[in-house]
């Protein structure tokens, strides 16, 4: 069991899920997977399903998912009536809101709107306004400046994969079963989708800034608002995760160019914590911090030179565990500064206690290595479990192959969110509102099997091996 290899042969197909609809992706050798599909959905990718909104359901209206059968609701566009928008009546009930009147114009009709409020429907009253950028926006535009109606947030013009992604009404960012303007993702100011013919358009992605170049805390990310037009990805948003670091070698003495083979985390200016397993001392290394994606330069990305890499000395690889399994890089730097903290890189605390069992932490990585070309090129994150230490050490587990350098973390039922990581890279979790890195991404059997969860390095462990090694740098 190469350690190497845990992350490389099951992201290679597996990462990213490419099971829709929650669908357990499987692996099945090295270059199959399989998909388990919840009910009803059915295929190899769990892409067949029953159709809630076929063309002509909703009549004259849209259709919008649900999370509750039947899975669908019409929201009819006046004057048709519902529940299924195909009859429609002029006035009756009337339509305008905050005391507006309603004036027939044949099979059509206008609202006459008392003084102060506007909208197609008299909904905009006249405090209606945002402030910034409309991040807090929670009033009740629903048109845009061109008149175009918005759709719902859970149009099936939007939800590409059909489902519903609003467990309540609305989310923190303001989205849900409405159609009025929010801003979800940092852009200029509110907005929303509309139909323009047979397609539906959308303004234009948000630019990303960056912040000032002094390290002052850690484990307190500064994200930019996730695209959250983008429903149900697992991508990591500029700056969620700014402790993530990609560790990357080539043949020494070369200029060969660097190759990714692991990922880590960074806990001081001039200092990264990785896997023991990933550190190859006859090769050139490096670390590349504040990336997303690797397959081209970002401008918030800063590349500094590995001076020295150290092993634990009692690291231990056997054909059932690894032991011990961390390392430290110490980075080329001058008078003590190496890494420079701006929004997109930060260090991530070290914890200092024990955290209780089911507790939800982050992995994250690209799921590529040297060894592999596939993977994913951006950012990637997961949410997994920790797991009790005797559960994780039954026989029909990990059993006596665990030791207390060690610990389990992810679901037990299976699933691809266990292997969403590279090796090296971290596992961190929420410890008083502050971000710790707790375990390092180590070894496991197999990826996202029943029974066989990821087992991660349990960084409260090593802690004062890490301060030996680098001279309480490292808080």
């Amino acid at each position: 069991m190469f350690p190497h290899l845990l992350f490389v042969i099951c992201t290679a197909q597996c990462n990213p899920n490419p099971c829709l609809h929650n669908g357990v992706c499987q692996q099945k050798g090295k270059k199959k997977i399989k998909c388990e599909c919840p009910s009803p959905y059915k295929g190899k990718r769990c892409e067949k399903g029953p159709k809630h909104c076929p063309k002509g359901r909703c009549g004259r209206g849209e259709c919008v998912l649900t999370s509750t059968p039947p899975f669908y609701q019409c929201k009819c566009k006046a004057p048709f009536q519902p529940p299924d928008c195909k009859t429609f009546s002029v006035c009756q009930p009337n339509p305008c809101r905050n005391g507006g009147k309603c004036i027939k114009d044949g099979n059509d009709f206008d609202c006459q709107c008392p003084s102060g409020y506007r909208g197609h429907f008299c909904q905009v009253g006249p405090n209606d306004c945002y402030v910034d950028d409309g991040e807090s926006y929670r009033g009740n535009v629903s048109e845009t400046d061109d008149g175009d109606e918005c759709l719902f947030w859970n149009s099936h013009f939007i939800l590409a994969k059909g489902t519903d992604p609003f467990t309540s009404f609305e989310d923190k960012d303001g989205l849900g079963h409405h159609n009025f303007c929010r801003n979800p993702d940092g852009d200029k100011m509110p907005w929303c989708f509309f139909r323009k013919g047979h397609r539906f358009s959308q303004p234009s992605a948000p630019t990303h800034g960056t912040a000032p170049p002094q390290f002052s805390t850690c484990g307190k990310p500064q994200p930019k608002k996730p695209i959250t037009r983008i429903f149900g990805g697992l991508k990591v948003a500029p700056g969620a995760i700014p402790w993530q670091v990609s560790v990357q070698v080539r043949p020494k003495n070369t200029n060969q160019p660097f190759r990714h083979v692991c990922g880590g985390v960074l806990i001081a200016s001039c200092w990264v914590l990785t896997a023991g397993h990933c550190i190859e001392q006859r090769k050139d290394m490096q670390v590349v911090l504040g990336d997303l994606s690797l397959n081209k330069n970002d401008t918030t990305e800063q590349t500094i030179h590995v001076e020295e890499a150290i092993v634990h000395e009692n690291y231990q690889e056997t054909p059932e565990a690894v032991h011990n399994d961390i390392g430290l890089l110490r980075l080329s730097g001058t008078h003590g500064i190496c890494a420079h903290e701006t929004q997109f890189v930060k260090t991530a605390c070290l914890p200092d206690t024990q955290l209780p069992d089911g507790t939800e932490c982050t992995i994250s990585g690209w799921g590529s290595t040297e060894q592999s070309d596939y993977g994913s090129n951006h950012l990637l994150e997961a949410n997994v479990l920790l797991i009790n230490q005797e559960k994780c050490s039954e026989p029909l587990i990990y059993g006596r192959f665990l030791d207390e350098s060690m610990f389990c973390a992810g679901h037990l039922q299976g699933g691809v969110d266990s292997c969403q990581g590279d090796s090296g890279g971290p596992l961190t979790c929420k410890q008083n509102s502050t971000h710790v890195v707790y375990g390092l991404v180590s070894w496991g059997d197999q990826c996202g099997k029943k029974n066989k969860p990821g087992v991660y390095t349990r960084i409260t462990h090593f802690l004062n091996w890490i301060r030996s090694k680098t001279g309480a740098a490292a808080s």
